[in-house]
């Protein structure tokens, strides 16, 4: 971004500036001034006399060459302040002798107006020199360094020019709440800093804070306009300790750290705002975690519940993390290659043995949601736009668009994207190239934590990034071509870093127990063209009938953004085309709306089939698994920043009947979309069985426990009882993915058996087959296939069908046990 706007009055003074009473002093230049020096506080006489020494030495003795601006709190105007050192006295007569010096009085008796914030502020927007320096009244740097910030400042051309020279500062406060990841000045002094004149005055004309942290919002203030922050590491003087001049107030650190929340406090509204809007999603849940079950979730959350489970269960009786027998005895479950989100799973270890699986499941949805629309705003922010509330509707679509909510049913890795805009982020100052080992190492680690999130979504955001850049060199060859190499280099340090780090888990992934190489979605994985411009289920103008024929499931509404919202879209684009990274941003769009139609492309309200773009990349490693109407969610980011820029226009137009027809009309494109609450019904209970402990008697270790029917992806509540019993038993069947057949295709749940297949048909209205001497033997090959210890038979529809099934098969009667039917299967049983 460019910040010429705010270049126009920078030499005015702000409304808010403090009153100021100028000092008595000569005929002063009037001219160009090639450099300012602006102190807060005034110099003791001794030292003023070395400072103008070395400004002659070091600028020249030309009355436009050096002026030197002291300013001071709310005195009068024969105040005397002493050396605190030699004891020497300093009155205004001592500067009002050369008119290059000035001295500045910060209000009156009566209007007392303290704080380095005004002080620097009224000494900036009185300045009039070409390059502007901030130093301490202590002089605690050498005037000598300024060089080594002149030389820094020069470098580069145009907008690659710095705005800002820093003397590296190492104050923890500043950094932490203030400009994180942006060395910036020291809270309590004014440390060493080279400016571009016209820049600083713009800066501290924009700036509120009068105390210690006017340096972290000037900071952020120049950053947000995409300027340039340089640094340089400078010595301490050797053999000195700074003071500070006698009668200077203290150092306030608690104003200091309210400034900071101050000026945080716009950023900590819009997080409360998302945190609010994410529990308004998931209220259902946290109404009754016990008890609720998000309905449209179909077997996802028992799914995922089980995941939490198992990763605890693993760490806390130290077993391999990548692996479990837990289900789908007898071969177990290669968790690496599902969902399992080591990430968060691990280190909400603790919360899940205190609070239990379910309350784990609300939080990463709920508190990933918000977080990922406030790394989505923090990214709009910095890259794009300047209104604060601007990029915050822009991180609200990216994460609460429709395809969001509907993955927030059961699919918290497509719900917690916070990494995403991270990697982008670094991404990007990879493509500026200026510290392209800290980027790429940070890319890196970025990249590894984002695998143990969520594989797919990062490939499909790298591809969405891939499709960005060749966009972008087509729109802007020149400057695209500029950023490969960094980029390219930063991305050889991302690999060197990423790799040793999750070889050993992407091994075990790809090529161990359980593995697989691709998995089977169907022939209706991509996205319907209709489904591009209808409602999701749970948007504001849904409907589910209409959503559920155009969908995979209703955890896939992959695309459903609504017309008005394409065509806001699609107006923005037009309105602000002449920006090179909007045509990109419309490219990758478009190209990610085509990919995502999947490899055949019916027409609406014909018969015919178009062949898709898909079809080139269905065979290629790692894409062979993607849902392909996942795609169209690289969409979601992309609306989001053209509503933020759109924002950011329409808030700044002004005639007063354009911005309300502008917000009109983004309004009229979002009411339509706006997410409805997730709904939920009553989970299905845990059979008293499995809650007592009385499956202890009949199932051994290293046996399993047969439920009828088996869990499958249609069907899978015996995962919550294996929860609720604390792992304590293995399980037949199961909901999860791995190999079948000996091209190890990807598949979900376990390979089935004829006894599997047999009791599902019977419970779904099948006629149950008499249990001849074939049948007994395939269902005695079956259970010892699993290593059964008992057949459990919950009380159900069609029970007494499956009962008489079973004892024929088995060739003896059940023992009922509180609210379930059970056969002892092991090793001696009959």
């Amino acid at each position: 971004m460019s910040g010429e706007s705010a270049v126009g009055a920078d030499r005015e003074t702000p409304a808010h500036a403090p009153a100021q009473t100028p000092a008595r002093a000569g005929a002063r230049w009037l001219g160009a001034v090639g450099l300012s020096v602006v102190i807060p506080g005034r110099v003791p006489e001794p030292a003023l006399t070395a400072l103008r020494d070395q400004l002659d030495a070091q600028c020249g003795t030309d009355p436009g060459a050096w002026e030197l601006i002291l300013v001071t709190d709310a005195v009068t105007d024969d105040a005397v302040t002493d050396d605190p050192v030699t004891g020497d006295a300093v009155t205004d007569d001592a500067v009002t002798d050369d008119a290059r010096i000035r001295l500045i009085h910060l209000g009156d008796d009566e209007h007392p107006t303290t704080g380095k914030g005004a002080a620097l502020r009224a000494g900036v927007l009185a300045s009039a020199g070409d390059r502007v320096l901030l130093t301490d009244a202590a002089l605690s740097t050498p005037l000598g360094e300024l060089a080594r910030l002149e030389e820094s400042l020069a470098q580069g051309e145009d907008d690659a020019a710095p705005a800002v020279v820093l003397g590296r500062s190492r104050n923890r406060l500043v950094r932490t709440l203030g400009i994180p990841g942006i060395p910036g000045f020291r809270a309590d002094t004014c440390a060493f800093a080279l400016f571009d004149g016209d820049r600083a005055r713009a800066a501290f004309g924009a700036s509120t804070l009068d105390g210690p942290a006017v340096d972290a919002e000037v900071l952020r203030w120049i950053r947000r306009q995409g300027w340039y922050v340089a640094e340089v590491e400078l010595p301490a003087a050797p053999g000195r300790t700074p003071h500070a001049p006698a009668g200077a107030p203290r150092p306030d650190r608690r104003r200091a750290l309210g400034e900071l929340f101050r000026l945080n406090a716009g950023g900590l509204a819009v997080a409360l705002a998302f945190l609010a809007l994410s529990f308004y999603v998931f209220q259902g849940l946290w109404r009754d975690l016990d008890g609720a079950y998000l309905a449209d979730a179909l077997q996802d959350q028992n799914q995922w519940e089980w995941f939490v489970g198992v990763t605890t269960d693993n760490i806390t009786h130290l077993r391999n993390p990548l692996f479990t027998f837990s289900q789908g005895m007898p071969d177990g479950v290669n968790l690496m290659a599902n969902a399992t989100m080591l990430g968060l799973n691990v280190p909400l270890i603790p919360v899940t043995l205190l609070f239990g699986e379910t309350v784990t499941f609300a939080l990463v949805l709920t508190l990933g949601m918000a977080a990922s629309a406030w790394t989505w705003y923090w990214l709009i922010r910095r890259r794009f736009v300047r209104s604060r509330w601007a990029a915050a509707a822009g991180g609200a679509l990216a994460a609460f668009a429709p395809p969001m909510v509907s993955h927030a049913n059961g699919h918290p890795n497509f719900v917690v994207l916070f990494m995403i805009p991270l990697i982008i982020d670094r991404a990007l100052r990879l493509c500026e190239g200026r510290n392209v080992t800290r980027d790429g190492v940070l890319l890196g680690l970025f990249a590894t934590y984002q695998i143990f999130i969520g594989e797919e979504p990062l490939l499909i955001a790298a591809l969405g990034m891939l499709v960005f850049c060749l966009a972008y060199l087509v729109v802007d060859r020149r400057r695209a071509l500029a950023a490969a190499r960094p980029l390219g280099s930063g991305l050889a340090v991302a690999l060197a870093v990423c790799l040793p780090l999750v070889i050993v888990p992407l091994y075990w992934q790809f090529s161990g127990p359980q593995s697989y190489h691709s998995v089977l979605h169907g022939d209706n994985a991509g996205n319907s063209p209709r489904a591009l411009i209808e409602y999701a289920s749970r948007s504001l103008f849904g409907d589910p009938e209409t959503a559920g024929k155009l969908s995979l499931n209703t955890t896939e509404q992959n695309a459903f953004y609504g017309w008005p919202l394409l065509a806001f879209g699609v107006a923005v684009c037009v309105w602000l085309w002449r920006s090179k990274p909007v045509r990109a941003l419309a490219l990758t769009a478009f190209v990610a709306l085509l990919l995502s139609l999947g490899p055949w492309v019916p027409v609406p309200r014909t018969e015919i089939v178009l062949p898709g773009p898909w079809r080139l990349m269905i065979k290629l490693p790692l894409f062979e698994s993607v849902i392909e109407g996942r795609v169209a969610m690289v969409c979601a980011p992309v609306l989001g920043i053209l509503l933020a820029l759109a924002l950011d226009r329409i808030l700044r137009l002004r005639t007063r009947e354009l911005r309300t027809l502008g917000l009109l009309g983004a309004a009229a494109a979002l009411i339509p979309v706006l997410p409805l609450p997730l709904t939920v019904r009553d989970r299905a209970p845990v059979p008293a069985f499995i809650s007592s402990g009385d499956w202890k008697g009949y199932v051994k270790d290293g046996e399993a426990l047969v439920p009828v029917p088996l869990p499958d992806p249609g069907q899978a509540d015996a995962l919550h009882w294996q929860v609720k019993a604390d792992f304590g038993f293995r399980l037949a069947g199961g909901y999860f993915n791995g190999p079948w057949g000996p091209d190890r295709i990807g598949i979900y749940g376990a390979t089935p058996r004829h006894l599997s297949n047999l009791l599902r048909d019977v419970r779904y209205g099948a006629q149950p087959p008499e249990a001849d001497a074939g049948w007994r033997l395939q269902a005695r090959q079956d259970l010892e296939y699993w290593k059964a210890g008992a057949v459990v038979l919950p009380f159900q529809d069609r029970d007494t069908e499956l009962r008489d099934l079973l004892t024929g098969l088995l060739g003896r009667e059940p023992e009922q046990v509180r609210d379930v039917w059970v056969w002892r299967v092991g090793p001696g049983e009959p």
